[in-house]
């Protein structure tokens, strides 16, 4: 899925700024049917918000963990996330998505409390808070 380009020094694969540009990643994306998309790239204010920006254009519903995402600087970060959710982007950060995304802790429990404690471990007295008040229960 990444193009190659011949240079002066042989050939390289193509940098792609904005991967929605790109027809077998599009089409890749299309594939899958999906019509919700978590972006997440080295830099929030092209890596995310270009592909970001072109996904809403053509209907997806977006959602941009931005605490997974970076950039030079805060004036950069306030200017891309504006950006984005002007144009509809939801931002949001991994510990929301990864909640979102189950919706009920009942099926994914154990594996999202192993997930949470290994990247947030400050959310382990929440947890035993909560564990505390179900055993009295």
């Amino acid at each position: 899925m990444k193009p190659t380009t011949t240079t002066s020094r042989g050939s390289a694969e193509a940098i792609v700024v904005n991967t929605l540009t790109s027809p077998e990643f599009r089409a890749a994306v299309k594939k899958t049917g999906r019509k919700q998309l978590i972006m997440a790239g080295i830099v929030t204010d092209v890596c995310v918000a270009f592909p970001a920006l072109s996904a809403i254009e053509e209907g997806y519903q977006v959602f941009a963990a931005v605490d997974a995402s970076g950039t030079f600087n805060e004036v950069v970060r306030y200017a891309a996330w504006d950006r984005m959710s002007q144009s509809g982007v939801q931002l949001m950060n991994w510990f929301s998505i990864l909640c979102e995304l189950s919706r009920d802790w009942r099926a994914h429990g154990p594996v999202m409390t192993d997930i949470i404690l290994k990247h947030l471990p400050e959310y382990k007295n929440t947890m035993a808070t909560f564990n505390q008040i179900q055993s009295t229960n």
